[in-house]
């Protein structure tokens, strides 16, 4: 059976220095994508209806409306081997968004609008049924996702980039600076380039593993905005503090666009992670 991790790290040493390829490839992690077709039994599912429990009441943005569910995720169904982050054994993830251009409502969430987005957790066990939605929501249109184990790795100024070194004992973001792929992409654009020959087709739903940035790390992003000042001299410990948990992609067929054509990210504190506390993760948009 071919690695995880086989078509990129070869890939890597083919258009890397050695040195750069060795120490890139060596912080690789597995992430489940969420396809929508594959082996076995699904492990989550976009759109639809939400599963929920008789208590527990439809998230909502106060003063806003409620929110659109997005997603669900299985996390007994994940091949638990390849996952990166401790999930719960058993129960479901529900992601939930409010989907401003959707219904044309002028409140358009922020990354400070904690309450604009929700992760619901349930256990296995509860008793749950199929929960309409309320009125004024739309819910998107549903199929199944099944998980696909792929390499992911940092790129887009993630940390690791500059904290990690080759053998030569240049950081990963300097000795990238020496790279010209393909004529014009330099510094640490080559690491999404190559990702990108590896896993082209989206739309790129994922559980664990590195996130796919738009634009800049998201663990970054995250700390800028909770310390408010991105010049803060705690800004990398504060992004080491963050997990990266899932990534829903704007996906024609879900009917899912995410400002212009970009992507939802979940993000929670590794403490808050390890105490199943989701209803503290934040969620961040970003789009071209």
């Amino acid at each position: 059976m071919t690695s995880w991790r086989d078509r990129l790290s070869a890939l890597a040493h083919e258009r890397l220095p050695a040195e750069l390829a060795a120490a890139w490839t060596g912080l690789f992690r597995p992430g489940i994508r969420l396809v929508s077709e594959g082996d076995g039994p699904p492990v989550g599912r976009i759109g639809g209806a939400p599963m929920l429990p008789e208590d527990v009441g439809w998230p909502e943005w106060p003063g806003r409306g409620p929110l659109d569910f997005v997603a669900a995720v299985d996390c007994a169904a994940l091949p638990r081997e390849f996952l990166s982050i401790p999930l719960p054994e058993a129960g479901t993830l529900l992601f939930f968004y409010f989907d401003a251009e959707r219904r044309a409502a002028d409140d358009i969430p922020e990354f400070g609008d904690v309450e604009a987005a929700r992760v619901v957790f349930v256990p296995a066990g509860v008793p749950v049924t199929e929960r309409a939605a309320p009125e004024g929501v739309d819910p998107y249109p549903a199929r199944d996702l099944f998980g696909k184990v792929e390499a992911t790795a940092p790129k887009s100024y993630h940390a690791l980039l500059d904290e990690t070194k080759t053998a030569r004992g240049e950081t990963l973001a300097e000795a990238a600076e020496k790279v010209l792929l393909r004529g014009s992409y330099t510094g640490d654009a080559v690491f999404g380039l190559l990702v990108r020959q590896v896993h082209p087709e989206g739309p790129h739903h994922q559980v664990g593993g590195f996130a796919d940035p738009v634009q800049t790390a998201v663990e970054k992003e995250v700390a800028r905005e909770v310390l408010g000042d991105h010049r803060d001299s705690r800004l990398l410990e504060e992004a080491a503090r963050w997990v990266f948990l899932a990534q829903i992609d704007s996906d024609e067929a879900a009917d899912m666009m995410w400002g212009d054509a970009g992507m939802l990210y979940w993000m929670i504190r590794s403490d808050d992670l390890e105490a199943g506390r989701f209803d503290r993760a934040r969620c961040i948009l970003q789009c071209c």
